[in-house]
């Protein structure tokens, strides 16, 4: 049986392998905000007696895993399989960013960090076939950083404090290199609306005080994987709409 010309088997592997990699995310999620070690035996030896299954990030990490596989499906070359891995090795820290920074309003640097190396690496292995979209990713990379740095500066000389933490311009600069100069920009324009609607709707409801604070990792998580599964012509159509306030025709 076959699933967008992929087989089942294929399926319930990568829903397998999303049920750990959702578990190791946990883990994950308890040591780097201390700054702890992730890797080491005498971790290992810790973790497994204080073992409890995060069933939560289990699930959504292997649905997540599933409806990448379907969208990107198995080609035939590394190069061709690109866009499938990478965003299987980003989907973990995406989670790891919502979680963190939703309980604690911080974007580890560590996370930030590796986010940003292997998205060096998938710039070069793009570049072996095409130096252009490694230089699309590299102007990704700057477009992100520069656009949440701007609003960062400015909040800080209106309102005299920063408008969004430097983890979220961080996080901005990373995603850039795996999804180029114009998903970027879309990334950032849905997490803004995204961040609008949930921001009013928790201070309507006062489930927020309007001093306290939101952490905005999280809406740049759920836009991120709003522009991995929704066509960017589908996106930017319903960006125009909305700012617009339905003016713009296709």
């Amino acid at each position: 049986m076959y699933f967008n010309d992929v087989h089942i088997f294929y399926y319930v592997i990568i829903a397998i392998l999303g049920l750990f990699v959702g578990q190791f995310v946990d883990w994950v999620n308890t040591r780097l905000p201390e700054k702890k070690k992730i890797f080491s035996l005498e971790i290992f030896k810790e973790y497994k007696k204080v073992f409890k299954p995060n069933y939560i990030l289990m699930i959504i990490n292997s649905l997540i895993y599933i409806a990448i596989l379907y969208t990107f499906g198995i080609q035939n070359t590394i190069i061709g399989n690109l866009d499938l891995i990478k965003f299987l090795i980003l989907t973990p820290m995406l989670l790891s960013v919502f979680v963190i920074d939703y309980k604690m309003q911080i974007i580890p640097n560590r996370l930030n960090l590796t986010m940003f190396e292997i998205g060096l690496v998938f710039a070069f292995l793009y570049g072996l076939s095409n130096i252009a979209i490694s230089i699309n990713m590299l102007l990704g990379m700057l477009a992100g950083a520069g656009i949440f740095l701007i609003i960062t500066l400015l909040g800080g000389f209106i309102y005299g404090k920063e408008a969004m933490g430097l983890g979220d311009v961080k996080l901005m600069g990373a995603l850039g290199l795996y999804f180029g100069l114009s998903n970027i920009i879309i990334i950032a324009l849905v997490s803004f609306l995204i961040g609008a609607i949930l921001s009013i709707l928790l201070l309507a409801t006062k489930l927020k005080k309007g001093s306290e604070y939101i952490p905005f990792g999280p809406f740049i998580v759920l836009a991120t994987f709003i522009s991995i599964f929704v066509p960017f012509n589908t996106i930017l159509n319903i960006l125009l709409t909305i700012f617009t306030l339905g003016m713009y025709k296709k």
